[in-house]
């Protein structure tokens, strides 16, 4: 995969390569490569069941690849045979790797009966050990930045649902990621809660920071990436800049995926 941000002797971010991973008898993912070098954003299309949020899945190891490296820095994910496959053998250098990918879901997972303040601090506090003061300006200061800052006090059910989404982006953003990963962000939401979460994706993506985002939205996948790759049963169909994906689709699947979203 060309970037356009990674110089040729720079260390990846994320790599994966030869990703396969199937569900009993179903094969979901069929030997997929990807790059994302620092400050790349990527955007994983294509229809439902292509197998986008299940790869997304295995980058930060919640779910586990039959096959293939997972690569995060230069350091490749150490694995261990078992009778059904494999494990990783060292489960501190998957804590590691999941606190450096931060994950961000369609459901926004966010604990009930925390304040959106608490919510925020939990992983830093618990995870990272940090000093409480600090955290919580931290925080604070986060919330302030996804715009939902006098929200600090009130409860997720208190939140819209684009509110609590923003609140889950602040939450990833408080453990300072390498790299955050988008799966579906903004499909529980109706479209004007929808824009204000796009907005706080768009604003992370100026920043420079990582990004791989699974996403139905095309406007936000054309305008906030610099390379898209279209899944289709679980292989790679085709991949380029946005410009190449969306106004020069090579193949007849990316074709009619894109005029089936009203983009082609």
């Amino acid at each position: 995969m060309n970037n356009s941000n990674g110089d040729a002797g720079d260390v990846p971010v994320l790599s994966l390569k030869n990703i396969h991973k199937s569900f009993g008898d179903l094969e979901v993912i069929k030997g997929v490569d990807l790059i994302a070098h620092r400050g790349d954003v990527i955007s994983l299309i294509g229809s439902s069941g292509s197998g986008k949020s299940t790869l997304l899945r295995c980058a930060n190891l919640l779910e586990i690849a039959q096959v293939g490296d997972i690569i995060f820095e230069g350091e490749a994910v150490r694995w261990k045979k078992k009778r059904d496959g494999r494990i990783p053998t060292d489960m501190a250098q998957v804590r590691k790797f999941r606190t450096n990918l931060a994950m961000v879901f369609q459901q926004f997972n966010l604990w009930a009966h925390m304040t959106i303040l608490e919510n925020v601090m939990e992983a830093p506090l618990t995870v990272l050990n940090e000093p409480h003061d600090e955290v919580e300006s931290l925080s604070r200061n986060l919330l302030d930045k996804v715009g939902i800052g006098d929200k600090c006090d009130n409860y997720p059910s208190q939140l819209s649902g684009g509110q609590q989404q923003r609140a889950a982006i602040a939450r990833a953003l408080a453990m300072r990621p390498t790299a955050m990963l988008f799966d579906e962000p903004t499909s529980a939401l109706d479209p004007e809660l929808e824009a204000e979460v796009v907005k706080v994706i768009r604003g992370l993506a100026d920043e420079g920071r990582t990004m791989i985002l699974v996403t139905h939205d095309m406007k936000m996948a054309r305008e906030v990436a610099n390379h898209v790759i279209f899944l289709h049963e679980g292989v790679i169909e085709e991949e380029g800049s946005p410009e190449t994906v969306f106004k020069h689709p090579k193949s007849e699947r990316l074709r009619q995926f894109l005029s089936a979203t009203g983009t082609g």
